[in-house]
């Protein structure tokens, strides 16, 4: 076999999927959106460093077809090695199906994925193994499935960038990536959006007659399978061009420097910059949103948030009484619906002790959640700051020295810390808290005599709470008042936890379970540091990262924002219901006003008990960016697009007014200009300051 044929699956698919992405270029240059011209050296740039870049980013792509490749072999299927290889496999499938594997640890459909895919390849191998005589048929319809997902995937890509290009007028960007979060919701949409049956019969025609004649031209690979000394020269040139590739498409990338803008974007590869908006995880306000001129924003800002001037958060918070520097612990609960208590309307019982401390707190009885993903509860009690378009800021590069509440305790002389019972580097947390100046105590912190559960998340919330009385306790002999943030784990699916603690097994894998078991941990944690000399001098703020579940029927279904939230100091803080609407971000605002904090803020979030206070909430996703004020939802969206609709309770009788969460959102027929622009002030002014890097810490 001489090199050329060696290589034939991999040409002929270069070749296949460079054409598709020529053809697609000059679809997108007529494109009616491309409202620009180009001159020559755009669009020599557009069709030959577009064109390299995609034959590199191809190499990329194909890396596990030279898997594919290079493990075809006879061999494996000898006596002893074929059989040893089936019986690890079926041992590997019994493992999944067993119910015990470490995917049933994670949960959701990831054991089912492991089972299918184990379950395949057994089955496959078994069928090689035990019927020599039909081995080639079976590899070369392998081989054909092979080559034609390829074919598929080139094709659908080749679409997908041709529909985003006409809802957006650009390649891939950080939307997305956010369709691959709410997947639900996006295959509903193009359900709903275009004629799919008729779309993906004809991909898959002609996916198939292409791959027809890729297998044509490629079954001598299989028909006269490479020696393994042949697999290792194909496997040199591979990897080298592999090498290659890597360097040189993020080097083609910087070269995407027009002043036109959709030279720019035409030049892109998507796949890769699918892969820079995954990993940079930013969306432009500034060019998918409506914006109002600079001053402006931030003249209307200045309306809602007293004090501030000019292009800037920055004010003085000052108060006429005497600072109280007492300990914080401030515990934020995983996954956390308001409608899981009791004042709200849930009959289950299954937040006994909250709901006992409920009564005995200053309870935000009106708050809601900024996002429905935990960085995004964490992002909103540390920096106090709307949830802006993206990614948020604790999985952003630009992380760290953030204006935040741990640098606030900083300047008051506080120890700083940030309590997890699993591993922080997940969702960027060690990188965000220890970029901001917390300590970090997490499950590596653990000796394994302290770990008496644990799952795929980390060490139950009891462990923890017997950790974090260890911590408090070690702080409050150094003299110095401290802050820890505690993050709990156990109230996530797959939601197991110790046996015989609650009445619900913790090997029942229920919500309802977790939500009970995190409430009776909390009730552990609260008995225990009764005890302690330092309980009398520390104030305890609980509250949820985000609710259970996001889904809904519109953008932002306000009842799915809606967590519980208190602020619990016996003999300091008087018990009391606070009913206005509140967002998440005023959480922390508000205790920096009871303790009588003098201090510079940049916090967009509030001391909701300040006369001056204007009731509103912010709520997003990644894309839609909400406003809750006066009855009314505002959301702002990509494409410069807003939508209103009007909050109309439906009463429940069963619950007190205060503590119902349901609303019909009616789309609004005459606009409420005025929201509409203080939304945006919202959302544009925190995308300038971050931008600007003008959100960082006071030195």
């Amino acid at each position: 076999m001489n090199l050329l044929k060696k290589f034939s699956p991999f040409y002929n698919l270069a070749l296949f999927y460079i054409i598709v992405s020529f053809l697609l270029r000059i679809v997108l240059v007529f494109h009616p959106i491309t409202q620009t011209s180009f001159v020559f050296i755009d669009s020599l740039k557009i069709f030959t460093i577009g064109l390299v870049s995609d034959a590199f980013v191809f190499v990329i792509a194909t890396g596990f077809l030279w898997l594919y490749l290079i493990f075809i072999s006879n061999s494996k299927y000898y006596k002893p090695y074929g059989y040893i290889i089936f019986g690890l496999l079926a041992a590997l499938l019994l493992y999944i199906a067993s119910g015990k594997s470490i995917l049933n640890e994670y949960g959701g459909a990831l054991p089912k994925i492991g089972l299918i895919f184990v379950g395949l390849k057994t089955l496959l191998f078994g069928l090689l193994l035990f019927l020599p005589k039909y081995r080639s048929q079976i590899r070369f319809w392998l081989f054909t499935f092979v080559m034609f997902l390829y074919v598929v995937l080139i094709l659908q890509n080749g679409i997908s960038e041709y529909f985003f290009w006409n809802e957006f007028g650009v390649k891939y960007n950080f939307i997305a990536v956010n369709y691959l979060v709410y997947t639900n919701e996006v295959i509903g949409n193009i359900m709903e959006s275009y004629p799919v049956i008729p779309l993906f019969s004809g991909l898959f025609l002609i996916a198939g007659t292409v791959t027809y004649f890729i297998v044509k031209k490629t079954r001598n690979y299989i028909d006269t399978i490479p020696t393994f000394t042949d697999k290792l020269k194909l496997s040199g040139i591979y990897l080298s061009l592999f090498g290659l590739s890597l360097l040189t498409v993020p080097y083609l990338a910087k070269k995407e420097n027009s002043q036109n803008v959709f030279t720019n974007e035409l030049q892109a590869n998507g796949m890769y910059r699918f892969y820079l908006a995954f990993m940079n995880s930013e969306l432009d306000y500034f060019k998918f949103y409506k914006t109002l001129p600079e001053k402006e924003a931030f003249a209307l800002l200045g309306k809602q948030i007293p004090s501030i001037s000019g292009v800037s958060s920055l004010r003085q918070i000052k108060s006429d009484t005497a600072e109280t520097p007492k300990n914080v612990v401030l515990i934020t609960i995983e996954s956390y619906s308001a409608d899981f208590m009791k004042a709200y309307g849930n009959e289950q019982n299954i937040t006994p002790f909250l709901d006992n401390l409920a009564q005995k707190s200053l309870l935000f009885t009106n708050l809601y959640a900024v996002g429905n993903r935990t960085v995004r509860g964490l992002e909103a009690v540390t920096l106090c700051f709307p949830p802006t378009a993206g990614e948020s800021v604790v999985k952003r590069k630009d992380n760290k020295d953030k204006f935040s509440t741990g640098s606030i305790f900083k300047q008051k002389g506080y120890n700083v810390k940030y309590l997890y019972g699993g591993d922080a580097f997940f969702d960027n947390m060690e990188d965000f808290f220890a970029g901001n100046g917390y300590d970090i105590v997490d499950k590596k912190s653990f000796t394994p005599e302290e770990i008496t559960f644990a799952n795929i998340w980390g060490v139950c919330d009891e462990d923890m709470v017997n950790k974090a009385i260890k911590v408090m306790n070690a702080e409050a002999k150094t003299g110095k008042p401290f802050f820890n943030h505690w993050m709990t784990v156990s109230n996530h699916r797959p939601f197991t936890y110790p046996n015989d603690k609650i009445d619900i097994p913790g090997d029942a894998k229920s919500r309802d379970g977790g939500v009970k078991y995190t409430d009776y941990a909390l009730r552990k944690f609260f008995e225990m540091a009764s005890k302690q000399p330092w309980y009398k001098n520390t104030v305890f703020v609980i509250l949820a990262d985000h609710c259970a579940s996001s889904a809904g029927k519109t953008e932002l279904p306000v009842d799915k924002y809606r967590i519980p939230a208190m602020i619990y100091s016996p003999g300091f803080i008087q018990p009391q219901k606070y009913t206005n609407v509140m967002s998440q971000i005023d959480v922390m605002p508000t205790l920096f006003g009871l303790l009588n904090f003098n201090y510079q803020s940049k916090f967009y979030g509030q001391d909701v008990l300040k006369s001056d206070y204007k009731p509103r909430a912010l709520i997003a996703t990644y894309q839609d960016l909400g406003l809750i004020k006066d009855n009314v939802l505002t959301i702002i969206s990509p494409k410069q697009t807003a939508k209103q609709f009007q909050l109309t309770l439906k009463p429940d009788q069963k619950v007190a007014p205060e503590f119902q969460i349901y609303y019909d959102q009616v789309p609004m027929s005459n606009e409420r200009t005025d929201l509409v622009n203080e939304t945006i002030s919202y959302y544009q002014t925190a995308s300038d300051i971050l931008k600007k890097k003008k959100y960082q810490r006071l030195k």
